[in-house]
C-alpha cells in the first residue's frame, strides 16, 4: 500500500498512517511519502512506541519514502501517551518568574529558526538520544513541538533514560501564546 502524505505536516502523517496501517494484514508493508523533514523522526518514533517495523527511508526528488511493516496482533503496543504535560499558561508564568526550566524545542532546525520560545534549546526528536548527554537528568525539562505530538514521543524518550522532570507543553507551538522569537533576516 502507498499512502500519500506530502504537503501534510506534524501530526498528519501520523495520523494518517495510523489509520492506513489498520487496513494491512500483519507482515504487510505500508509505503508512505511525505514531504515533512520531521517525518522521519516521527515515523520511526511511533513505529518504535506501537511494535510495528520501520523498515527504513529512502529520499526521491525531495519525497521521502518511508516504509513500514505491520506488526502481528502479538507484537503490537498500545499507543500511550506521556501522562505529564504543563499548559502554555503555567510555562509562561515559570519563565517569567525566571523558574529553571529547560525548554527543549524538538522540531526540525527550520522551523525553530523562524519561530520559538525565548531560551528554548533546538533538538530535532531524530537527534534527541545521540545528544541526550547534553541534558541534566534531574533538571526540569519542558519538550515543545509544533502540536504536542513529537513532543510527546521525546518526553516518552527521556522518561524512560531516567530523566525525572520532564513534561510536554500541551498543544506545542500552535497552543502557545506567548512571546517568541522570530526569524529575523538581518541576523
Amino acid at each position: 500500500m502507498t499512502l500519500d502524505c506530502k504537503g501534510l505536516a506534524c501530526p498528519m502523517p501520523i495520523v494518517k498512517t495510523k489509520k492506513a496501517i489498520d487496513q494491512l494484514d500483519a507482515g504487510q508493508v505500508i509505503e508512505v511519502q511525505a514531504t515533512d523533514q520531521g517525518s522521519i523522526a516521527d515515523i520511526q518514533g511511533w513505529a518504535k512506541n506501537t511494535g510495528h517495523h520501520y523498515l527504513g527511508t529512502i529520499e526521491e526528488c525531495e519525497v521521502l519514502k518511508h516504509y513500514i511493516r505491520k506488526a502481528n496482533p502479538n507484537e503490537v503496543n498500545e499507543e500511550k501517551k506521556y501522562p505529564l504535560i504543563i499548559s502554555s499558561d503555567e510555562l509562561q508564568k515559570k519563565l517569567s518568574e525566571n523558574e529553571k526550566v529547560t525548554v527543549i524545542d524538538v522540531r526540525e532546525t527550520a522551523e525553530f529558526a523562524f519561530n520559538r520560545i525565548a531560551g528554548a534549546v533546538s533538538i530535532p526528536l531524530g537527534e534527541l538520544e545521540h545528544r541526550i548527554s547534553e541534558l541534566n537528568p534531574d533538571d526540569e525539562i519542558v519538550v515543545v513541538c509544533r502540536t504536542g505530538n513529537r513532543s510527546d514521543m521525546a518526553c516518552q524518550l527521556l522518561a524512560g533514560k531516567g530523566f525525572k522532570h520532564v513534561k510536554n507543553l500541551e498543544s506545542g507551538m500552535s497552543g502557545w501564546n506567548g512571546s517568541t522569537i522570530k526569524y529575523d533576516s538581518q541576523n
